[in-house]
């Protein structure tokens, strides 16, 4: 990974939309949302709090993760899209059972 984030901060790359609505109907690319889950690709080493110490981050390099709709920046890098958001824009940890 080229890209280093800082402070709580965050790389992301989204997984892929849904081709088929709940109910089966196939969706043009016109209608797709684009996903609010991602994968972590690279974590920054926290955010440093008033008293000088840097807090660890919950998020981890691998993690599949729930954001906000307008999370972030888009960054395209090698011709692949990226986000970079704020820990703070993370909802959940998605967990395998």
């Amino acid at each position: 990974m080229k890209l280093e984030p800082l402070g709580d901060k965050i790389v992301v790359e989204r997984l892929e939309a849904e081709e088929k609505s709940p109910g089966g109907i196939v969706l043009p690319d016109t209608a797709k949302e684009k996903p609010k889950q991602g994968k972590v690709l690279a974590v920054g080493p926290g955010k440093v709090s008033d008293q000088g110490k840097r807090r660890e981050m919950t998020v981890k390099v691998g993690d599949r993760i729930l954001f906000t709709s307008y999370a972030g920046s888009e960054v395209t890098l090698d011709g692949k899209e990226y986000l970079i958001m704020s820990e703070d824009d993370v909802l959940a940890i998605i967990k395998d059972k």
